[in-house]
């Protein structure tokens, strides 16, 4: 049987969350194998079952963080009507009536008091999903208003390979993804490296299903398949993975490239989308629909001339006016260092935005046990860079936490 958290944040999220809320089934032990319906779920939502005492009624405080309520009702048509009516009148949920042999009139009733739904009983797994399907569409559609409003890209380039980019991404988006949560918002990371991408392996996470599955069903990708190929992360961060096999490049083209993110972008709100290192059309694509682009770099001189020679690509591009923001990523300070910010800031013609400090250890020892760097050391002045990194990009894309 499942059971409601009464942990005040989690009530809260489930409210902000269709997906996740369950459908609470109010019955009485008369109702056939009511056990047979616990750990189910139906058109979505987990079931969770409450048993009524005989002649048990249930208060709006009963239906509390769930997504919908089915309530059995007493045989008696006058009585059930009337418990029926005040509870509708101050709930905020959809409410379902069930009951047995319910005559029309009684139904006709229940349906003026505002029950979405009258379900006979002994009551059917097959029934309830039935009924459910209408609610479920409106917490889709209402999800993806929700999401209309917050739906960002956050584009990550790398000035080479071996700058620790995926590292530092997988790191940042389990933050914001938490931040997110928080919020009752989502976030997704979409793997686009088809060739030597490992985001999900870094964050301890073997997906069966990965960007190749969405790659080969072609137009038939729509919200309930890209969330059924999105790995979870215990931070609430999506993972759509890198194929496990090496693609080519051109496997991706424009439309297809930008069309799955647009669909992320409306199924979760913020997506980050780690491009490959070589440049294609459709990479240069995705970087012209961004909201934002985290260039990606080391205090080394040759890493620095690559990441100017994209930088000017960018501009070549009429892409001059995109938001780009360096991330000199495994900075040290001294006095002795050949290499300073400043000479950064003169190589690459613009500021650099955020610093990262080189935590080799702790970084190394979290990707090897695929796990926030949190979990590694609490606190660390790589997780300070971390924080002071989410807040910053959570600003710029005008998201209120």
């Amino acid at each position: 049987m499942s059971i409601m958290s009464n942990d005040p944040a989690e009530t809260r999220k489930w409210r902000t969350s269709g997906r996740s809320a369950p459908v609470r089934l109010f019955l009485t032990a008369t109702d056939g194998d009511v056990a047979a319906l616990a750990n189910k779920k139906a058109a979505g939502f987990p079931l969770e079952l409450r048993m009524l005492p005989p002649g048990g009624t249930v208060g709006v405080g009963d239906v509390e963080g769930a997504a919908a309520a089915v309530i059995q009702l007493p045989a008696e048509e006058e009585k059930a009507v009337e418990q029926f009516i005040e509870l509708a009148r101050d709930c905020p949920i959809p409410l379902l009536a069930a009951a047995f042999d319910p005559k029309l009139s009684m139904v006709r009733a229940l349906v003026r008091a505002g029950a979405h739904d009258v379900i006979p009983l002994p009551l059917e797994l097959a029934e309830l999903e039935t009924s459910l399907q209408p609610i479920r569409a409106e917490y889709d559609a209402a999800a993806r208003r929700g999401n209309a409003s917050t739906s960002k890209m956050v584009t990550v380039i790398k000035a080479e390979g071996g700058v620790g980019a995926t590292a530092l991404l997988t790191q940042l988006a389990t933050r914001f993804a938490a931040n997110e949560r928080s919020q009752g918002r989502e976030c997704c990371l979409i793997d686009y490296d088809v060739q030597f991408g490992d985001a999900a392996f870094q964050l301890g996470l073997k997906p069966k299903l990965t960007l190749s599955d969405l790659i080969e069903a072609g137009g038939r990708v729509d919200g309930d398949l890209l969330r059924t190929v999105a790995a979870d992360h215990p931070s609430g961060l999506k993972i759509i993975s890198a194929p496990n096999e090496i693609t080519p490049l051109e496997a991706l083209g424009s439309d297809r490239a930008l069309g799955l993110a647009e669909l992320a972008m409306r199924e979760f709100g913020t997506v980050f989308v780690d491009l490959p290192t070589n440049w294609t059309n459709w990479s240069l694509s995705m970087l012209a629909r961004s909201d934002l682009a985290l260039m990606i770099c080391e205090l080394t001189i040759p890493s620095l001339h690559r990441a100017r020679r994209q930088l000017d690509l960018i501009a070549a591009q009429d892409l001059a006016d995109l938001d780009v923001r360096v991330i000199v990523n495994r900075f040290e300070k001294g006095l002795f260092k050949k290499v300073t910010r400043e000479d950064a800031e003169r190589v690459l013609g613009r500021p650099v935005s955020y610093t990262l400090v080189n935590d080799h250890a702790t970084m190394s020892v979290a990707i090897e046990r695929g796990v926030p760097i949190s979990e590694i050391r609490r606190r660390s002045p790589l997780g300070k860079d971390l924080d002071t990194l989410d807040e910053g990009i959570a600003a710029t894309l005008g998201l209120e936490r």
